[in-house]
């Protein structure tokens, strides 16, 4: 009996221990090696993941801006590669062999990096069209481990607005790292309103698990779609921008580097946006992306960068605006305060125009009278009872207020700050009591330390037409289903009182309706502007021409700023421009008087030197 239980025991040991090995080895294969697992799912089912549309993009007027359009990435499973027929794979795809080398040398080189795993898919050539595709796809059950996913790409409907609209690229490994949402291969906004409003834009993916057999050919869904999640589009946006502006306004600025900004005042919706030389956002598209980013990014005239944002000049003269009303606010002049611009009182700074002497603050404004402006500077600073440094904190924090030195906070990303220098800058040059007004009268005209970027200039004007305050910039005016930031909606109130702008603006009527105006030239009779020239010192070479301005005067639509860079005087060239942009958008139509100006901003051309 003893015998027979020990037999028993051993038999059940036996049994036990073979049971065991079954458990380790199922464990080992399930569990502590997944690759074993994703290898047998793949023989039966291929989970691919459903990319959504991005969201579309129309103007203020319901033009379609961006849509989409469908291409293919070939996929690859490392692991489950079979030796096939090189030529005919590359045949079908339009892929040359040393292609194919190279694409086989850097998926082994990012499986080394462990960038991409041997048993998970990932992109092996990016972005097929529709018919690559349908030719690939007859072909595609001779070569195992490779199947096609679709995704969508940005079309845009016109050649125009670029630094806008921004563009994509493939995300990087700190993008990786940032934003779980991304897997390799992905793509994402960059620049522009891509970037800004990337996660409204992009939407939520999807995953749809597929039947396919040894062949990697599809034979349907997995248990009827039981396990699938749909993708979700992306939201619509809503420009503020007027496309058929924008485009005008480009087309002005052809053959020409600088920035035109438009904005409505009532608003801070940016009705046009140009940085020019600018580029045709489809150039940045397709598997042509690469060799077309290359191109710009090497063009010495440097079309990517964005110069309303990121160019920063010195306001000139448009700038002698502000001080006005500074000095107005701080009592430092008033409406009828007249100085000559001729003789001992005028130095150091002189006058450019001819006009009458002495002369009050809106026919300074009128002429653009240098020694006016800056007698004004210098009683602001130095008015009885007040000391320099006390007087340039008070003009520095009005300057401020108006929105200068520091970003706007527009919904495009990259803007500059600009510059209005501190006190503790001049400190360090002259000590705390070796300036004054005399030393630093380059501010009161506009030049010296002060730079302003485009956007700036254009939400002077803005800043004016409403007498003291302004909506801070943007390009986006509705996201579906989803409200503004606050920050858009409120307005930012100025330390300049409304009642000193109004002399400002009578000054800016008369730079069009004077007698001497220095935009005399292009006055309107149906539409009454405002305006302010300005001609801006430049070290590097011909001076730069700049021009602001808002219409109409009463209840303004639309403020602008012009910069046209190495084209000499803003009477001569950023003021037509504005004014030729400010008739469009208001009535539709240039003038018959204003032809003569329009067809000779179309045909200047400062970068190949015709004028």
């Amino acid at each position: 009996m003893g015998g027979i239980n020990n037999r028993t025991l051993l038999v059940g040991a036996i049994m036990v221990f073979i049971g065991l090995v079954f458990v380790i080895k199922l464990f080992i294969l399930q569990v502590y090696d997944p690759s074993y697992k994703f290898s047998a799912e793949s023989n039966t089912r291929r989970k691919v993941t459903q990319y959504p549309s991005r969201g579309l993009v129309y103007d203020r007027n319901g033009k379609l801006l961006v849509s989409n359009q469908a291409v293919y990435d070939v996929m690859v499973v490392p692991r489950e590669i079979v030796p096939f027929d090189s030529l005919d794979f590359c045949e079908s795809l339009g892929l040359s062999m040393e292609e194919l080398h190279d694409r086989f040398v850097e998926m082994r080189r990012n499986i080394r990096r462990r960038k991409i795993s041997t048993y998970k898919p990932s992109v092996f050539l990016k972005q097929l069209s529709a018919e690559q595709y349908g030719r690939f796809q007859e072909k595609l059950y001779k070569f195992k481990g490779f199947f096609v996913q679709r995704r969508t790409l940005r079309k845009y409907e016109y050649p125009s607005a670029a630094h806008v609209l921004g563009y994509i690229s493939e995300v990087d490994d700190a993008m990786l790292k940032k934003d779980g949402y991304y897997s390799q291969g992905d793509y994402a906004g960059n620049t522009g309103i891509e970037q800004t409003y990337e996660k409204e834009l992009r939407g939520k993916k999807g995953v749809k698990s597929i039947l396919v057999d040894v062949h990697g050919r599809e034979k349907g869904t997995f248990r009827n779609g039981r396990y699938d999640t749909a993708a979700v589009a992306g939201k619509k946006l809503t420009l503020s921008l007027d496309i058929e502006l924008q485009q005008y306004s480009e087309l002005l600025m052809q053959n020409k580097i600088g920035s035109i900004v438009a904005i409505e005042p009532s608003s801070g919706e940016i009705l046009a946006f140009i940085s020019a030389p600018g580029y045709d956002p489809s150039l940045l598209v397709g598997r042509n992306r690469g060799s077309g980013f290359a191109s710009l990014a090497q063009d010495s005239l440097k079309p990517l960068t964005n110069r309303a944002l990121r160019g920063t000049y010195s306001p000139g003269s448009a700038f002698k605006l502000i001080n006005a009303a500074i000095a107005l606010q701080e009592g430092a002049i008033t409406e009828q305060t007249k100085f000559r611009c001729d003789g001992p009182v005028s130095n150091p700074i002189r006058c450019t125009h001819y006009h009458r002497s002495p002369i009050e603050v809106a026919g300074a404004i009128e002429t653009s009278c240098n020694p006016y402006f800056y007698q004004a500077f210098k009683q602001t600073l130095e008015r009885p009872g007040v000391n320099t440094r006390d007087g340039y904190l008070s003009w520095y924090n009005h300057v401020r207020s108006l929105g200068f030195g520091d970003r706007l906070g527009i919904d495009i990303p990259y803007e500059k700050k600009g510059n209005v220098p501190r006190i503790d800058y001049f400190d360090r040059y002259y000590g705390k009591t070796g300036w004054r007004a005399i030393t630093v009268r380059s501010l009161a005209i506009g030049q010296g330390e002060l730079l302003v970027t485009p956007l700036q200039m254009a939400n002077q004007a803005a800043v004016i037409a409403n007498k003291g305050q302004y909506y801070r910039p943007h390009i986006v005016k509705a996201i579906e289903n989803e409200s503004l930031a606050e920050n858009y909606s409120q307005p930012v109130i100025s330390t300049v009182e409304p009642a000193n702008f109004e002399e400002v603006i009578k000054g800016m009527h008369q730079v069009y309706t004077g007698e001497i105006g220095t935009a005399r030239y292009y006055r309107n009779d149906t539409i009454p502007m405002c305006g302010k020239t300005g001609t801006v010192q430049n070290p590097h070479g011909e001076d730069h021409s700049v021009f602001i301005a808002f219409a109409p005067k009463e209840n303004p639509k639309i403020a602008i700023g012009v910069v046209v860079e190495n084209a000499g005087y803003g009477s001569t060239w950023a003021a037509p421009m504005a004014t030729l942009i400010m008739e469009k958008y208001l009535s539709g139509e240039i003038p018959r008087r204003h032809i003569y100006y329009e067809k000779k901003m179309l045909e200047a051309d400062f970068i190949h030197g015709k004028q």
